[in-house]
């Protein structure tokens, strides 16, 4: 078997500076728990980065997501890099989700 290539990872500007936002509003309260949270997040997007398609499609096809509890994830992947679109707390307004890239 041939090895498997490499897969890029994009943020869009928007996912970007919902995750420094996210971290910032945390840290505030709590620096311990923004760095558990980053550290969920991190590992949620390494598992994307061996399995790009594991993720349940969304309506919003080719859109995908991905829990890194309490937040979703949406990316799309691509063969050659998955592009993250937003990271949203699970318990906000579906209509506040992001669109594709």
């Amino acid at each position: 078997m041939g090895e498997a290539r490499p897969v890029k990872l994009r943020y869009t500007p928007e996912a970007a500076d919902e995750l420094e936002r996210i971290l910032d509003g945390i840290a505030e309260k709590s620096p311990y728990g923004a760095r558990r949270i980053q550290a969920r997040i991190q590992a949620a997007i390494e598992r994307l980065l061996e399995q790009p398609g594991s993720g349940p499609p969304t309506d919003l096809r080719p859109m995908r997501r991905t829990l890194a509890s309490p937040y979703l994830i949406f990316y799309v992947a691509t063969e050659s890099e998955i592009v993250l679109v937003g990271i949203r707390h699970g318990a906000r307004d579906p209509a506040t989700m992001p669109n594709t890239p």
